[in-house]
């Protein structure tokens, strides 16, 4: 459904107090208990009867390795000046020759407020870009200034909207397109590297899923009983063939689990609709969904249908699966099985902050917060937090920096006291149902990381 870059992410996450030896130790002892219970590794879904992703086999190195700075992000700004501190884009083709760009972006004051005037945007930030022939290469394909100007920048309540179109350049397939955003007092840049396509484009470089006023959603996920569209900038009808899957896929299985990952299997349709491109429709239940142009093609466009507060998390039943990620198996089960879930979920973040409510209340709403943002940033062929990126997102927050080339992207840790710097690497792999699905290479070695972490969580110690 979409390509989407990696997003310069806006959270942050505060230094955790520093644990003392027996404190790392106890943590270790009672995380060693929680990962005891081994859980299924989240396999990569396709539809029945279509063919099988290759599957990247990867070496195993003794301790975590970088990846070739091909494009780099640094996604913490100092305050004081303005900022774009977020950035998340996708093409369309809108002929042989031009594609069309859609990015959200979001900014800041030096303030820190958000910036929502699209003319404040543009009279702050110079835009350009380059194209290369790939992120090993840089020989410029095509380059140019891009105007900000009411026609191009607007604000939709959660971000500024940027659309453009690049012109293909000379016999070029495709192209790697790193558009550079510059503050124009001091010189500070924020980039985005695309993905662009030019050749034989794919059903999801055509269509994507639109808002009801003709916006791309730069998504893979929609709400339960919304209207919802699935378009292209020339408004093309066509039949796609749609279906639908339910299942409940696995959460991520911990960094440091190096077991093999199990073979991916089919999954059952549960239901077929057809639909018309560039026309309104419903999709009542919730499920994961499918839709092809030719029930032949090995890609379509994945959607996530989940309920009405997605990517919030509000149902006490659904609250609980996410602290899968700080909490022992016991733990899971009792809540699982617990006769009134809601008391029980209040009883668990009580009894591990010792009674102290207010601590409760605020690690609650700061785990949740990263739910909520790991839903809305990772959201593939399953809700975010499921994924290994959302679990990293979840546990640690923002990377400080990412690097990204081709095959990798690898979120780079180097800002928090008492923890050496630490790369999570992730590896790019096919799937049919969404263009961007990682999946994180892991580690044993990610143990002296990991764990007074998630102790800092299991102790209210995190601080926003």
């Amino acid at each position: 459904m979409r390509t989407l870059i990696f997003l310069a992410f806006i959270a942050t996450l505060s230094a955790c107090s520093p644990g003392k030896t027996s404190q790392v130790d106890r943590a270790t002892a009672e995380y060693d208990a929680r990962t005891a219970a081994a859980r299924k590794t989240p396999a990569t879904p396709r539809p029945a009867g279509t063919p099988t992703p290759a599957q990247t086999p990867t070496a195993t190195p003794t301790q975590p390795v970088d990846a070739p700075a091909a494009a780099e992000t640094n996604t913490r700004k100092e305050a004081g000046e303005w900022a774009v501190t977020s950035i998340k884009g996708k093409f369309l083709v809108v002929d042989s020759n031009t594609v069309r760009v859609f990015m959200d972006l979001t900014a800041r004051t030096p303030s820190g407020e958000a910036v929502t005037s699209p003319a404040d945007f543009a009279s702050h930030f110079l835009t350009a870009y380059v194209m290369y022939p790939d992120y090993n290469n840089r020989e410029r394909l095509g380059y140019g200034n891009i105007s900000l100007s009411a026609q191009n920048v607007n604000y939709d309540g959660n971000y500024l909207t940027l659309t453009f179109d690049v012109a293909r350049p000379k016999d070029a397939t495709n192209a790697i397109l790193l558009t550079e955003f510059t503050e124009t007092n001091s010189g500070t840049k924020a980039r985005n590297d695309l993905t662009v396509r030019f050749g034989k484009a794919r059903l999801s470089d055509r269509f994507t899923l639109y808002d009801k006023d003709g916006k791309p959603e730069l998504r893979h996920y929609a709400n339960a009983g919304d209207t919802l569209i699935i378009g292209d900038v020339n408004r093309t009808p066509k039949t796609l063939y749609g279906f639908r899957y339910q299942h409940d896929f696995d959460a991520a299985s911990s960094p440091m689990n190096t077991s093999p990952r199990p073979v991916p299997k089919s999954l059952s349709v549960d239901s077929t609709l057809t639909i018309t491109t560039n026309k309104p429709f419903v999709l009542p239940k919730e499920g994961l969904y499918y839709f092809m142009e030719d029930t032949t093609d090995v890609n379509g466009i994945g959607l996530v249908v989940a309920d009405k507060r997605f990517p919030k998390m509000t149902r006490p039943e659904k609250l609980i699966r996410p602290v899968l990620y700080m909490s022992t198996s016991t733990e899971i089960g009792e809540l699982s099985q617990a006769p009134d879930t809601k008391k029980a979920f209040d009883r668990y973040w009580l009894s591990l902050m010792s009674g102290n409510e207010d601590v409760a209340r605020r690690t609650l709403k700061a785990y949740f917060d990263r739910v909520e943002e790991a839903n809305r940033l990772f959201t593939s062929y399953k809700e975010g937090w499921k994924t290994d990126k959302g679990m990293i997102y979840i546990v640690l927050g923002a990377p400080d920096r990412v690097q990204r080339n081709r095959e990798r992207e690898v979120w780079v840790y180097n800002r928090r006291v008492n923890i050496p710097e630490t790369n999570f690497t992730f590896i790019k792999k096919p799937n049919q149902f969404v263009d961007d699905h990682y999946e994180l290479q892991r580690y044993i070695e990610y143990q002296p990381v990991w764990y007074p972490i998630v102790e800092a969580w299991r102790t209210g110690s995190i601080r926003e």
